[in-house]
């Protein structure tokens, strides 16, 4: 095993699938599993462990730069991975308002783990699948010629790839289940997931826009050359977009996780597990339909995890 091998971080792989007894579902005769993928490491949780570590691998301990939001957990989990493997990392942050301001905490955490933060205006940002864009975004930080990148979000083909996994434990499981859900920000867990998976698979987007359907029919086009799985999207459960919540989220993600004794990360598992619950109020699912609910990721550490900071991109 090379020294760059995510494998040497001994991931909890598969990731537990846990029962949660829940009477807004068993009422209606389902059950609630909870796939929980959020312990698979804990710097790397998550779906960001399974889209990492096959670009990590393919990197090969070259630097790797890639792109993220003030609060990006994808930005974190990078930059923790260079850490604990040896590799350098630099992350281009959307903003570049924000360079003269105090690092928040989520950026705090990305330069105490050896990230070097870029900060590139929005326009540019925006345009950085152009080549010319990304060619100034390169040269704007200072990359060596050998730099890896990674996309925003984590989401290419390889990240595409290793979110298969997440599909064949569920099929593997000892009474698998009919449903599984996950939220979507960039949709590379998504096209994955729903590739492997042989029930059906609800992506739960957590930006406005009715953009990502596209981008999961384009992701699983460059993976695998078609679509694959019985996927499809709910797109009312955002609560007004990127790194948004609303008293009412709290309310619910605090009330949930009071339930299950499980603290809820708001911007992402939270709108997932309250998209769910309204389906299953609404009948959605059949009395007997098993619904697993991936836990992509936890909240950040502090006093107040519970309240789930503003994050980035997923």
């Amino acid at each position: 095993m090379n020294a760059f091998d995510p494998a040497r971080l001994r991931p909890r792989l598969p990731s537990p699938l846990e029962p949660a007894v829940d009477e807004r579902f068993t009422r209606r005769g389902l059950t609630l599993l909870l796939k929980r993928d959020d312990l698979i490491h804990p710097d790397l949780p998550g779906n960001k462990w399974r889209k990492l570590a096959l670009n990590l691998r393919e990197a090969g301990g070259r630097p790797v730069l890639t792109f993220g939001g003030a609060y990006s957990n994808h930005l974190r989990a990078t930059a923790a991975a260079g850490r604990l493997l040896g590799f350098a990392t630099i992350g281009v942050v959307r903003g570049d308002e924000l360079a003269g301001r105090p690092l928040n905490p989520s950026l705090a955490r990305c330069a105490a783990d050896g990230m070097r933060l870029v900060f590139a205006d929005r326009a540019t940002y925006r345009a950085k699948h152009r080549p010319e864009a990304l060619a100034r975004l390169l040269a704007l930080a200072g990359a060596p010629d050998d730099v890896y990148v990674v996309p925003e979000g984590g989401s290419n083909v390889l990240a595409v790839r290793g979110c298969v996994e997440l599909g064949r434990e569920l099929n593997g499981a000892e009474d698998p289940p009919d449903v599984v859900a996950v939220a979507c920000g960039t949709g590379g867990t998504l096209a994955g997931l729903a590739a492997a998976f042989e029930g059906r698979t609800l992506g739960v987007p957590v930006l406005r826009g009715g953009f990502l359907g596209r981008e999961v029919q384009a992701l699983q086009e460059a993976a695998f050359g078609g679509p694959r799985g019985d996927w499809r999207l709910d797109e009312r459960f955002h609560f007004g977009g990127y790194a948004r919540t609303t008293p009412e989220l709290d309310a619910f993600a605090q009330d949930f996780g009071t339930r299950h004794e499980l603290a809820i990360e708001r911007l992402y598992v939270a709108k997932m597990l309250y998209g769910l619950t309204a389906l299953a109020e609404e009948g959605a699912f059949a009395p007997g339909t098993r619904i697993a609910a991936v836990v992509t990721g936890a909240p950040e550490p502090g006093p107040d995890s519970g309240a789930g900071r503003p994050r980035g991109s997923g």
